[in-house]
């Protein structure tokens, strides 16, 4: 998919699921189960619109050697087979080590490359500036940017991101994670209709943040509910408010659930306040239910550790029972 369709294809709404890496008990990754996620979500295309995103934060990327991330990134390629498109992640804390990855995922036929802010040592707004300018540079597919301050501790404001918008004729597109509504707004102001700013945050900051410009949204639960996000996604482009409470009350236990499973098992080492960082079991949670459902999650990789069998057991009777969620076929 070329530049400017990538970019129109966003700008319409879309789910880019954030695919899981699937683990074993050892630590190994099961490519064929990689394999087999991906042509399952290719298979929902029918339904609404999917971007499929290997070796994000949800596909614990920074776990990954580079062989493996590259062999996961070339199986998912692969995979989609040019049906869906797809945005390897490209996360890299320099700008040399990231170009380099953004080069690979462009020759093996990725559609894109998703970049999160360069992270470690905290870079001047002219750093930051010139490392997204030189990566878009230097590859001829499109750019997505991750502005996520919860793993970096930098951000790109409103005024330089118009700067990049203005700068860089490849990109495509942010992946907005500020925790703040009025701070997105400022953002979709900002690039004024120029590229789409899509919701990082998942599903629930989705509802809110619709009514302000978010396009779609990056959601890792349609790894295991492909068919409730897109349901969410059609809900929110037609402005159904009573379609999106209802969605988002069923939503609202599995979230609780995960909330319970971060201080069962935390509470997290981290320094910073919440919004910005929340404990990380999530990634278990969603494993765990592609499990159940009949997706192959398998493990987490250490340091995140999976959800005990008791929890399992709770999380299949929410997904079952209240979500109303059917095993695949």
């Amino acid at each position: 998919m070329e530049v400017e369709q990538l970019r129109d294809y966003l700008m319409r709404g879309a789910v880019l699921v954030v695919q899981v890496t699937p683990f074993d008990r050892n630590g190994n990754i099961d490519f064929e189960a990689l394999r087999f996620n991906t042509e399952v979500l290719i298979e929902k295309r029918h339904i609404g619109p999917l971007v499929l995103i290997p070796a994000g934060s949800t596909g614990e990327h920074y776990t990954l050697s580079d062989d493996e991330w590259r062999k996961v990134v070339k199986t998912v390629v692969d995979a989609a087979n040019g049906k869906v498109p797809v945005i390897a992640g490209a996360h890299r804390a320099g700008t040399k080590w990231t170009i380099e990855h953004a080069r690979y995922a462009e020759d093996i036929g990725a559609d894109g490359v998703m970049t999160v802010l360069p992270y470690y040592h905290v870079p001047m707004e002219e750093g930051l500036y010139r490392h997204y300018k030189l990566i878009a540079d230097s590859i001829g597919i499109g750019l997505l940017i991750y502005n996520n301050p919860d793993v970096s501790k930098i951000y790109i404001k409103p005024h330089l991101m118009r700067h990049l918008v203005q700068a860089i004729p490849n990109l495509v597109g942010v992946k907005e994670n500020t925790p703040y509504v009025w701070t997105f707004y400022e953002q979709v102001k900002a690039v004024e209709g120029r590229i789409p700013i899509i919701q990082g945050r998942g599903e629930a900051m989705y509802v809110p943040t619709v009514v302000l410009g978010a396009k779609g949204f990056v959601s890792g639960y349609a790894n295991f509910m492909p068919e409730f996000c897109l349901e969410l996604l059609k809900a929110g482009e037609a402005l159904d408010v009573q379609r999106l409470r209802s969605l988002l009350e069923k939503l609202y236990v599995l979230e609780a659930f995960i909330s319970e499973m971060n201080n069962k098992y935390g509470p997290s080492t981290t320094i910073l306040p919440p919004p910005y960082t929340q404990g990380c079991m999530v990634y278990a949670v969603i494993k765990a239910a592609m499990n159940i459902l009949g997706y192959k999650g398998g493990h987490v990789r250490l340091p995140l550790i999976d959800i005990r069998d008791e929890d399992v057991k709770r999380l299949e009777k929410i997904l079952i029972e209240h979500m109303e969620l059917k095993p695949i076929e």
